[in-house]
Formats: C-alpha cells, structure tokens, sequence
C-alpha cells in the first residue's frame, strides 16, 4: 500500500460527518446550530458547532446518501452509550432497498461487548481507546451510498462519525461489499452453527468475526470451519482442523495455563471476558480473521459453518451448546438479497 501512494490519483476527496452531512466541496463547518451549539456560542460559526448527532430511542437516522460513483475508504465512529448492540448499521449499494450490510454496530468492529473496551489493531479494522471504531474496507458504489443507523436500546444515544470516500470512476471488475450478522443462543445440540449460507453470485470471502459465548468448562474449540464452494454439498471443498487453528493461533491459545490474546494484522484473539478461571464456563471470546491476501473464491455460490466441540471424558468429542455470534464479510457481483432476519433487541444482548 506504501508503494502506491506515489502514483497519481483521480479522485476527488470527500467526507461525510455532522460537520457537512452531505459531503458537498467546501460546504464543511458552516453549521449555526447543533450539539456543540452551546460550547460554541461565544465563538459561532465554524468553531466545532455540530460535531456530534443525537438519535431518539426507536428511531433511524440517515448517516449519509453519496451520489457516485465512488468508494468508501474509512469509516470513524464512536458513542456515548456504550451499548454496541443497540446501533444497527446498515449500508445499502445503487439504489437498492435491500441493505448490503446489516449488523450491530459493534460486532461490525470486532467490539460488542458494552461498556468493555478491547483494542482491535488490524488492517481493515481498529477499534482505538477508547472505543474508536475504525473501518479502512474498499466499499465501490457506482450510482450511490446510503448508511443509516438505527437505535433500538430505550434511550437516545450521541453518536460521532465520519465516512470518508472518493468520487472516482469504478472498475467495471469491481464488486459490493457486503456484512451479515448471526448469533444463535444456545446452538442446539449437534448442530453445526452457519456462518454464512444462501450466497449466489461471484465473489470472495475476505473475512470471520465471531464472538462465542461458553456454556461449559474445558476447552470449547475442537470444531472446524468449513467453506462450501460452487455447488458442495455434503462435504465441503475447504476444512479447518480446529477453530483456534482458523483464527491463526494454536493449543487452545494456551500460554502457561492461561488464555493469551492477540492482535496481528490478518488475525487475533482480540477480547477474553474477565475472569481468573482459564477453563471454566461462562467466558466469552472475540476473534477475528481476515482473508485478505488469502481470499475465499467462489464462482456461483458460498456456504461457511463451524462446529462447536469441546471434550467429555474418554477423550471423547463434546457437541457443544454455545451462544455463539458471527459476521461474515465478503463482495459479490450483486447484491445480496437473501440474508436471514434481523435478532430483536432481546435477542442480541450481552447478559
């Protein structure tokens, strides 16, 4: 990426944020009213006026609607509630009303647990202290971008963000970016949990989040990813050897009797929740992996699932009953328009 930075650019910069919600050339700034309204009133017009949104509890607030074509390049944001999955967010490609990505805000960056920061360092997604969430994902559009974020918690929620993009011919080659979130609590016994499933078109997989909540002591990560690719059926065409061994780690992640967590560019352990029991139930765990230099292809069609195994005695394999959270990344050559309905707000909190 370095290395491109000294060839020209036919871009035109732009940015999106409560500043200038419209993005439009020299337009930012000239706010005579908002959250800053009052910190301002001495200094007016142009001193940090509107920096901030509120959204009401039950209601969706339009983040920005870009006229392409162009690409997303980064997207900033941070609350002031702390509850990471009482924002969804939901970005939608040309016009469609089919949402591209749909998911807690929180779990969209690797961090849904509230009121507890983690520290996410990776390349196309950071969460900084001290809960700056950063997302660096190519998102092309050709006619236009719509992002909104809806609050479904009880109470009106302070939100700062910022998208920056560029307003660019885009490849003919380029493809949508898409984000699907999924959770089952608990996964039924012997069932294998879905990552992602019901995908037509050409593609690749470029990325996993999961968060999986534990329901019984010992080791929990025995399961393996599996990849269905271009009409699999039974068996797929890719298969991990185990779900620590999928996130790049090894041995249970294992230093000296305790859990050890990690950041890297492609791959981390990023969050354990607090506890001094390494093996026991009722720890949850952030993970994270990025196919980027790696990605997943598919032709006409991709499925991922994960097994969920720890140990009975006899070292026998135990199916387990997890609460288990997912989102899976990917771009296509279409829009997306089968993806599974949406968890209530009961049904996505942290307890």
């Amino acid at each position: 990426m370095l290395s491109n930075l000294m060839t020209k650019k036919n871009w035109e910069s732009r940015s999106v944020c409560p500043e200038n919600f419209t993005g439009e050339k020299g337009k930012g700034g000239m706010a005579t009213e908002g959250t800053g309204s009052r910190a301002s009133r001495e200094l007016g017009q142009g001193w940090k006026v509107s920096p901030s949104i509120k959204i009401p509890a039950g209601e969706t607030f339009t983040l920005a609607n870009i006229e392409g074509p162009g690409i997303i390049k980064h997207f900033w944001l941070t609350e002031a509630s702390e509850k990471n999955r009482s924002l969804i967010l939901r970005i939608y490609w040309d016009d469609s009303d089919t949402p591209s990505v749909e998911c807690p805000l929180g779990d969209f960056f690797c961090c849904p647990e509230p009121k507890d920061y983690g520290q996410i360092t990776s390349l196309p997604v950071c969460v900084n202290p001290r809960r700056a969430f950063n997302c660096y994902w190519d998102m092309p559009f050709r006619k236009n971008s719509r992002w909104t974020l809806e609050n479904i918690c009880t109470d009106e929620i302070t939100v700062y963000y910022q998208i920056d993009y560029v307003l660019t011919e885009v490849p003919e080659d380029s493809l949508y970016f898409h984000a699907q979130f999924r959770r089952v609590n608990p996964l039924p016994y012997k069932d294998v949990y879905t990552i992602l499933d019901n995908v037509q078109g050409n593609g690749h997989y470029v990325g996993t989040f999961m968060y999986w909540g534990v329901n019984n002591n010992g080791w929990w990560g025995e399961g393996e990813i599996k990849f269905y690719l271009d009409g699999d059926r039974e068996f797929p065409t890719i298969c991990g050897t185990g779900t620590e061994d999928y996130f790049c780690g090894s041995w249970n992640f294992d230093v000296n009797r305790q859990y050890t967590t990690f950041c890297t560019p492609y791959s981390g352990l990023a969050k354990i929740s607090d506890t001094d029991q390494t093996y026991h139930a009722n720890r949850r765990f952030s993970m994270y992996r990025w196919h980027i230099t790696d990605p997943v292809c598919f032709k006409n069609d991709i499925r991922v699932t994960i097994q969920a195994l720890g140990w009975r005695p006899g070292s026998r394999y135990l199916p387990l009953q997890d609460d288990i959270s997912s989102v899976a990344f990917w771009y296509q050559d279409s829009i997306c328009k089968t993806f599974p309905a949406l968890p209530d707000s009961d049904s996505l909190e942290i307890i």
